[in-house]
This record gives C-alpha cells, sequence and structure tokens, in this order.
C-alpha cells in the first residue's frame, strides 16, 4: 500500500514529535508499505522519511521545483517526482496515494488534508483519510467538524472515512 503522509518540514516543539513519526515510518517500512511524502531532508519529513528507508521500505518524494532548487530534496530516497509547482504536487500525491495520513504539521499540512477530507466527503476519493491527533493535535479541527454537524452543514455521512488516531494502533486499525 502506498501511504501519503502530509507533514512539516520542521521538527516541531513538542517532544512526542520525533519519536512517534519515527514510529511511524519505522512501521510503514516493516509491514512492506511505502511512503509518499513532500520529498524534503527537512524536520518531521526528513525524519519519517529516514526511518522508512531504515526498515527496508520505500519512499516515493513528491516536490515543486523550487523546492528542489532551494536544495531540500532528500537524495536517498527511492524516487522523486519533480512537480512545477504545490497544486501539481497534491494531485501526484494524491495520484500515488491508497491512504492519507494527516500527521502534525503547519499550514501546508492542513491544507492538503482538507483537500483528502473533501474528496472522502464527496465520494469523489475512496481511501482512509486519518488525523493523526497525536497529544490532541487535530482536537479544533474534530471540534469544527462537529460544530459544521450542529449547524447543520454537514452530515454524518459526509464525515464517514475521516478518522481520528491517538496512536499509532489507531493508524494500523484505521488501515486494516
Amino acid at each position: 500500500m502506498n501511504i501519503t503522509v502530509y507533514l512539516g518540514a520542521t521538527p516541531g516543539s513538542d517532544p512526542a514529535l520525533e519519536p512517534a513519526v519515527r514510529e511511524l515510518g519505522t512501521w510503514i517500512g516493516a509491514n512492506g508499505h511505502n511512503l509518499v511524502y513532500g520529498g524534503s531532508k527537512c524536520g518531521l519529513m526528513g525524519m519519517l522519511a529516514e526511518s522508512v528507508l531504515a526498515s527496508g521500505g520505500k519512499v516515493f518524494g513528491v516536490e515543486p521545483q523550487f523546492f528542489v532548487d532551494a536544495g531540500f530534496v532528500y537524495d536517498a530516497i527511492t524516487k522523486l517526482y519533480v512537480t512545477q509547482d504545490m497544486s501539481e504536487r497534491k494531485a501526484k500525491m494524491i495520484e500515488l496515494g491508497d491512504a492519507f495520513i494527516a500527521f502534525p504539521g503547519g499550514t501546508g499540512t492542513l491544507e492538503e488534508i482538507a483537500e483528502i477530507m473533501s474528496k472522502v466527503a464527496l465520494r469523489h476519493l475512496d481511501a482512509p483519510c486519518i488525523l493523526y491527533n497525536l497529544n490532541g493535535y487535530y482536537d479544533g479541527l474534530r471540534l469544527l467538524l462537529d460544530r459544521m454537524l450542529e449547524k447543520e452543514l454537514s452530515t454524518p455521512e459526509k464525515l464517514e472515512g475521516i478518522t481520528f488516531a491517538a496512536s499509532l494502533d489507531d493508524v494500523r486499525a484505521a488501515l486494516s
């Protein structure tokens, strides 16, 4: 399975991030899955890719040319797809993915997983959509989705397929 993971290119300040992202990467690689991610060697992205590779997995990076030019590419990955811009990058990551995980990240991560959530809600994508809610990182988003239901701006059916996972065990359960 190709697992697309959206996450930050910075290490973040929560000391739980590094061990959790490395645990996720080790699990992906050790279980014969492939990683699709943003292609960077920096921050959480680099840690994830490194742990997948160290566990025998394949890593497919998707990076726009301007990030390549800036020197952010992780040269050790299995394959790099270079895109013209961020929109093309998002489309390629969706094309390559069989399942989608948002690990804690910034606005780019939020944008990317929001598109997956929308495609899942509209039934334009039949794939797991998992928000890795490490230490409650995505609790605010869960509250927003609940508010959408409360205000009748969404329906429970549209939120089917969107899973909040507090741990790697929850992620594994959502993918099985």
